[in-house]
């Protein structure tokens, strides 16, 4: 079993709803592709280190995966460059301790 960390920068232009709605979309694209989501945390809105989209802040969001498959965080990559709510994304592989 395959662990990653997914962290998601969601826009902050959007409302609560649409914020919640576009995590919900980021973990059925997990399900999709064949792995589990084992916890999301919430951080926060936080200054973005410079403007991406004219934009200076963003929502992080940190989600645990479990998957067996290893082609996950390319496939989750494709879906979520063209996603217009996700400003940033990236995947990193959980090493067990």
């Amino acid at each position: 079993m395959n662990k990653y960390e997914l962290t998601v920068v969601v826009s902050a232009k959007l409302e609560d709803e649409e914020r919640t709605a576009t995590v919900e979309k980021v973990k059925a694209l997990v399900e999709k592709f064949g792995g589990t989501v084992t916890n999301i945390e919430d951080a926060g809105k936080k200054k973005l280190a410079y403007e991406i989209k004219k934009m200076s802040e963003g929502y992080y969001y940190f989600i645990a995966i479990d998957t067996d498959n290893t082609n996950l965080p390319s496939e989750i990559g494709s879906q979520l460059r063209i996603s217009e709510n996700v400003i940033r994304f990236m995947t990193v592989s959980v090493e067990e301790a």
